[in-house]
């Protein structure tokens, strides 16, 4: 039975945002995964875990979404507490009232925030005027959820972080952003093989090399995905086209033409590699159904480890 203590003191972040992996020490991160994998386990075994009896998670939704709302609010209820599901044009957010006054007014109403939404300038000011802990759901710029039930699933299938070779072949968006964070945080190598252009922010890319520098890794961006997926453990790719570039999808097939995730491709990787994707997933495009559908393929336990990384910080913060 998971203890109904409702934070690990050793990690005390009761009360802190979420909002970027870069804000947490590898040993808060692993802390994290540690307490997820502990609440995975009482889950698999029938036990329940009221950590957050009495809570409540206020989710704000300005892009649609599958996992993210459906694994914070059974998560939610798993701990014993309860998510209001609050989207964006039906709040007076929609309609004009200041993010600062959204902030102050959710605070008195709930005990946290999640908020999926665009701007990332958006999310820092919602969490500057809240009172409550935020939780980045995403944003443009980053996906801490995502990366880290990404960790999860590769410590789960590969035993340890020590040694692993990570390739990430896609447009160096949001996830690619998280996921150079947490790698380098846990001392993971990590590729990100893009087309000319479509490189991660180089402001996030140097941030992430100083912290593979620190951890013993290495961070680094390629243009030939055949070289950059050479001996990986795992690789892990995403949709090319992202909410609020349908206008750019037709140019964004042409450029990442060479760079989907195909039987040809993965023959470069060592033979147990790991397939990784954030999905949803466009079979034919990013990824053959062969490889996400493949023996390599742990998409859907991924996507079921954002339930239990994500328990994980609600029970640690609040």
């Amino acid at each position: 039975m998971i203890s109904t203590q409702s934070a690990d003191k050793t990690l005390n972040i009761k009360g802190q945002d979420f909002l970027t992996l870069a804000d947490y020490s590898p040993e808060v991160i692993k802390g994290l995964l540690k307490k997820a994998a502990q609440l995975k386990e009482a889950h698999l075994m029938g036990e329940t875990a009221p950590l957050l009896q009495g809570k409540v998670l206020g989710m704000i939704f300005e892009k649609s979404s599958t996992r993210t709302r459906v694994s914070f609010e059974a998560g939610m209820l798993q701990l014993g507490g309860h998510a209001l599901y609050l989207n964006s044009q039906d709040l007076q957010l929609g309609r004009g009232e200041s993010i600062a006054d959204t902030a102050k007014v959710l605070s008195q109403y709930v005990d946290a925030i999640m908020i999926r939404t665009f701007s990332h300038d958006k999310i820092e000011e919602l969490a500057h005027h809240a009172t409550i802990p935020v939780i980045n759901g995403l944003t443009d710029q980053y996906h801490p959820c995502q990366a880290l039930a990404d960790l999860l699933t590769i410590q789960e299938m590969k035993g340890t972080f020590e040694g692993q070779n990570l390739v990430y072949v896609g447009d160096g968006n949001n996830v690619a952003h998280s996921l150079m964070i947490a790698a380098a945080k846990m001392g993971v190598n990590i590729t990100i093989a893009c087309p000319d252009g479509y490189e991660p922010d180089p402001a996030i890319l140097k941030l992430s090399k100083e912290f593979a520098e620190q951890n013993g890794a290495e961070v680094k961006v390629s243009h030939t995905p055949e070289e950059a997926v050479k001996d990986a453990d795992a690789i892990y790719t995403d949709v090319w086209t992202s909410m609020g570039q349908e206008a750019e999808n037709e140019k964004r097939l042409n450029d990442f033409a060479l760079y989907q995730v195909n039987e040809y491709l993965v023959q470069y990787a060592k033979k147990d590699f790991v397939f990784l994707h954030c999905l949803p997933a466009h079979r034919g495009e990013e990824v053959t159904a062969g490889v996400i559908d493949g023996s390599n393929s742990a998409v859907f336990q991924q996507a079921g480890n954002r339930l239990h990384v994500q328990k994980a910080i609600l029970s640690e913060i609040l």
